[in-house]
């Protein structure tokens, strides 16, 4: 069943989540809600930890400190079968579409009802041609993958995505190289799905304009730690420093475009041989 805006229980918490790949974390610290019917969107620069969050959402990836609990469910203290029933109950957008080449754009968005639910075909065929007419592609449904544009593959991907009525939708980098129109595009249509089918969604982008556009809340991290959350008036109106370099592409700020210094590069350096003319 989807999720009604009238759930009380939040799709996706974060309570002071820790999250990397080795012993000194990545991200710490970090504090998120999505409530079901809304839609949330993660900010943050190149390499500042987005996708490793979506891979603790997915339980992909435990935290190393923190609770991390979608849809009721704690993953570090959940069996593998409780996950992946909870998985069943998600839907996820990746940012390169990983649509199946060789199908067409109907079977693509039909795999899931086929694999996880007991549809007959007139029924699969029923809720496949609606999901793709929420996205403009109901007459490319005999398509292949490859007689598609890009930005029309990313839409049949967000059709398959919401294709099992997902209670939460999680979207990795949503409009990474698209147009501006069919990033437009595709942003409404996540508002639009999100209340029509009353899920909560989690956007995890870098693109501003598009995610205020449709976001009842931002969330910003960057440099291992959670900047700022609000609304997007709120983020606005921020006069902090990395918020408004972040929203405003400022070259200068406490964002530095120089990697810095580090005693581990000093060491590297002094074992490279000396340029010529140049003392060791």
């Amino acid at each position: 069943m989807p999720a009604t805006a009238a759930s009380t229980q939040p799709a996706l918490v974060f309570r002071q989540v820790a999250v990397g790949y080795t012993e000194t974390p990545l991200l710490s610290g970090i504090d998120l809600h999505v409530e079901p019917g809304q839609v949330v969107t993660m900010l943050g620069g190149s390499g500042s930890g987005k996708t490793t969050l979506l891979r603790a959402a997915t339980g992909q990836l435990l935290p190393m400190a923190g609770t991390v609990q979608v849809l009721g469910t704690d993953f570090a203290k959940a069996s593998p079968a409780a996950v992946r029933a909870v998985r069943q109950r998600m839907g996820v957008l990746f940012q390169q579409g990983a649509l199946f080449t060789d199908l067409t754009v109907f079977e693509n968005v039909a795999f899931a009802l086929r694999e996880h639910t007991r549809m007959n075909e007139t029924e699969i065929r029923e809720r496949v041609l609606d999901r793709l007419q929420a996205v403009g592609l109901r007459a490319a449904a005999h398509l292949r993958t490859g007689e598609i544009s890009g930005g029309m593959a990313r839409r049949v991907a967000l059709a398959r995505a919401v294709v099992l009525d997902p209670e939460l939708v999680l979207y990795d980098e949503p409009f990474a190289g698209l147009d501006p129109i069919a990033m437009g595009i595709t942003a409404q249509l996540i508002r639009q799905l999100s209340d029509r089918l009353g899920c909560a969604s989690l956007l995890i982008t870098h693109d501003v304009p598009e995610s205020f556009e449709i976001s009842d809340r931002v969330y910003l991290i960057g440099k291992g730690r959670l900047h700022a959350s609000g609304t997007p008036a709120e983020l606005r109106a921020s006069d902090d420093p990395y918020v408004r370099q972040f929203l405003e592409g400022l070259p200068d700020g406490p964002v530095a475009f120089q990697y810095p210094d580090s005693p581990a590069f000093q060491q590297w350096l002094a074992r490279q041989p000396a340029a010529k003319g140049e003392r060791p």
